[in-house]
């Protein structure tokens, strides 16, 4: 029987370890990421405005699989530069399903010659990256893909060792040098040092936000318990730099940003409760500090969502309904807050599912990309038109 002195001998002893660890990991991250600073965000000089008009459908259908492999989620748009035989590469996993052992990370790529995407093809195999990285991938999961100021593509990709999603981390891969970018070829950096209990439990999920000095703002979020909602701050050459927390609210998670002005941001969120709303959480200096602001009065059902801004427009594509994923929305906005619908692009019966949408300005058009049945990537693109309003466009958002 132990003694009350003997416990919290023991007690002691359990809290030097787990302060050791703390500070061995700790000191492994980047002094920056005790603070958090961003630059001004880049908006884009040329896009709709956000006066009357409507978004008319310019192509669109699925993003070839695969051989033989039935499932797909979590796509993600890289726009490529002016000149590139591409107009945008889309990323995804692949497999037998969700968390399967063979689940790849494939990519295809959108033809400017030929107005069409290439076949797909494996990019990422967690066997060959575990390799250089020193350890075990169990599964790997989300991609999120960004260009650098020196159009060098960067892959991030959530992985884990061992246990669920929950146990995550961030891979950060980047283009092979000398490579090019039609080869899809990447080499592992590094896990992000992002937690200090072995940079577990942090995922990526929605498109980066371009700064104006070339490098970025990453969403990210911690999901072991409390879920935890974060903005990552990278130079214009992939050097993580900052962390800021985005909102206290323990219920949100997969961020995904809008830019109103150069340093006013807003994140919206997905709701992890029963009759969720889309969350908001508001910063005024370039995403150094972030206040939590009311939710939006649109429906999540515990689903992801997507942004973009795009000249004076800011778009949002979600699940409208607190329930399932069987309906897919597009809404625009001219603050962030209020928004409308500007076009339904999935009206599906109950069982069915379209999710995880993605968002990319290319070619002077929309590209949206979304899971369709879990089975295949749907894909989109659009063109404004100036002019009278469409049906849609005067609908509210309920």
């Amino acid at each position: 029987m132990f003694s009350p002195s003997g416990i919290l001998v023991r007690a002691g002893l359990a809290l030097l370890c787990v302060a050791a660890v703390w500070v061995l990991d700790t000191a492994q991250r980047p002094a920056a990421l005790r603070g958090a600073a961003a630059a001004p965000a880049l908006l884009l000089a040329t896009g709709p405005g956000a006066g009357a008009g409507h978004w008319v459908p310019l192509g669109g259908g699925t993003i070839p699989m695969p051989e033989g492999v039935p499932a797909a989620h979590a796509s993600a748009l890289l726009p490529m530069p002016a000149g590139d035989p591409a107009v945008l590469t889309a990323f995804w996993f692949a497999g037998d399903r969700e968390s399967a052992p063979n689940v790849q990370i494939v990519a295809a790529q959108f033809d400017r010659a030929r107005q069409a995407w290439s076949p797909a093809r494996v990019v990422v195999n967690r066997h060959a990256m575990g390799v250089p990285l020193g350890m075990g991938l169990r599964r790997l999961g989300n991609p999120v893909a960004w260009m650098d100021a020196e159009s060098r593509m960067h892959l991030f990709v959530v992985a884990t060792g061992w246990g669920g999603w929950a146990a995550s981390r961030v891979l950060h891969l980047q283009q092979v040098a000398g490579s090019p970018a039609s080869e899809l070829k990447f080499e592992p950096l590094r896990v992000l040092p992002l937690s200090w209990l072995w940079n577990l439990s942090y995922l990526v999920r929605t498109a980066p936000l371009p700064l104006a000095d070339g490098g970025m703002v990453l969403p990210a979020y911690f999901e072991l318990g409390a879920k935890t909602p974060v903005a990552l701050r990278f130079d214009g050459g992939g050097g993580l730099v900052g962390l800021a927390r985005i909102s206290q609210r323990s219920h949100l998670l997969q961020p995904t940003l809008v830019a109103t002005t150069p340093t006013h941001w807003t994140a919206l969120m997905r709701d992890t409760r029963p009759q969720g709303k889309i969350g908001v959480s508001q910063t005024h200096d370039g995403g150094k500090t972030w206040t939590d602001a009311p939710d939006l009065p649109l429906d999540n059902p515990d689903a992801g969502i997507s942004s973009l801004s795009v000249g004076d427009q800011h778009l949002l594509v979600f699940n409208p309904s607190v329930s399932d994923r069987k309906s897919l929305r597009m809404a625009r906005s001219a603050d962030g807050l209020q928004w409308s619908t500007a076009l339904e692009l999935e009206l599906g019966s109950p069982g069915q599912e379209f999710s995880y949408p993605a968002m990319a300005w290319a070619d002077q058009s929309l590209w949206l990309s979304y899971t369709d049945q879990r089975k295949s990537i749907a894909w989109r693109r659009l063109q404004w038109v100036n002019g009278g309003a469409s049906d849609a466009d005067n609908r509210e958002a309920p």
